[in-house]
């Protein structure tokens, strides 16, 4: 323990002290171009086996099996979409202690986003912004790099299981969403070890009215059938729904009624927040860049959207949103979320918080399948 204990103090003063600010300065501070720069170096050290097994030892170690939704999770925390949206680093992941890890946002036709600048980081708040708009390759890109990689639905060729997050293609009206992600659905679903449905992303315009109960109800229900008419008797490829942290109590139960009532078989809360409470003064500047929140300032409103799910219904919750500590983490579980999931706080903390997170004890019992 001892041991374990100073590594785990290296690793964290490593990464803060060292390499933290070294990319923060990089590229003029353009914290895009950092972001662009590490995936290519993850999907570099992808493809060494050594590098891999050397990293895994230091981060990967303490991951416990969880299983949720039918699926073996390798551990308690996953990547969360975003991070990875075109799956360049789906081989290093799993070394860097996640147990799982969620790519996209992909659409069913490769787009751009929105314009740049376009990602901004708040560190006095522990915070970023983004307004990137789903900029990703397609989904069929992607398709075709898991299959390359081997990935192919239960198989952990990558040691985890890989989720893949959908929306909706910008130009694509509204009221057709749903043949839109069906699209996507259709070329993922064979690498894709569960689906996750971004109806709640600020970035693309009207993509949040899709959580009204009968637009909601009209995607889900096609995907969920899709699904099962695809697994000819076998499991169906399970489906998530990502939910806003923006909701009120009574969204949030016409949420629940339909994913439960449509065969939903979990949840992903919460997505970036609107809202920009609880920024530091240092930090209010940046408060007017239009876009998503994310980060500690979404700690208490994530866990407390979690806390009204689990209270209301019986389908498994993945909670994100404001966790960078183990203390954050614990809080997330005892709120009662089933697995974790990080992006902001990796960007501020690195791996010394996967490592930190895997020590926590995941719950006992399965939520419901």
């Amino acid at each position: 323990m001892a041991l374990s204990g100073t590594r785990d103090r290296i690793l964290d003063a490593g990464y803060r002290r060292v390499v933290r600010p070294v990319l923060f300065r990089s590229y003029g501070g353009d914290a895009e171009r950092v972001h662009e720069q590490t995936l290519a170096a993850l999907a570099r050290l992808g493809g060494s086996a050594p590098a891999l097994r050397a990293l895994a030892a230091l981060c990967g170690t303490t991951r416990r099996p969880v299983t949720v939704a039918g699926i073996t999770f390798a551990g308690l925390v996953g990547l969360a979409a975003g991070m990875d949206k075109n799956g360049v680093g789906v081989a290093a992941w799993s070394a860097l202690g996640f147990g799982h890890a969620e790519l996209g946002t992909v659409t069913a036709r490769p787009q751009p986003g929105n314009d740049r600048p376009r990602l901004f980081r708040l560190p006095a708040s522990q915070a970023v912004i983004n307004r990137m708009g789903f900029n990703n390759g397609g989904a069929e890109a992607l398709a075709q790099r898991l299959h390359a990689a081997g990935v192919r639905r239960g198989n952990g060729a990558v040691g985890m299981p890989v989720g893949v997050s959908i929306g909706k293609t910008k130009t694509t009206p509204i009221e057709e969403a749903t043949g839109d992600y069906l699209t996507s659905f259709r070329a993922l679903a064979p690498y894709a070890d569960y689906i996750a449905v971004n109806v709640s992303s600020p970035n693309t315009p009207g993509l949040r009215s899709l959580q009204d109960a009968d637009a909601l109800t009209e995607l889900v229900s096609s995907l969920v059938a899709e699904s099962r008419a695809r697994a000819l008797g076998a499991n169906p490829v399970p489906i998530f729904v990502k939910i806003a942290p923006d909701l009120t109590p009574e969204a949030l139960e016409e949420v629940l009624a339909v994913c439960e009532n449509a065969g939903v078989q979990g949840l992903i809360a919460t997505n970036t927040t609107i809202g920009r409470d609880e920024l530091a003064d240092a930090d209010l500047a940046s408060a007017a860049e239009s876009g998503g929140l994310s980060g500690a300032p979404l700690t208490v409103r994530a866990r407390a959207v979690v806390r009204h799910l689990t209270a209301h219904s019986a389908l498994p919750v993945i909670g994100v949103g404001g966790i960078l500590t183990a203390a954050d983490g614990q809080a997330m579980l005892d709120a009662g979320a089933s697995l974790l999931q990080v992006y902001t706080g990796f960007i501020y903390r690195g791996p010394a918080l996967t490592v930190e997170l895997n020590r926590l004890a995941p719950p006992i019992l399965e939520r419901a399948s």
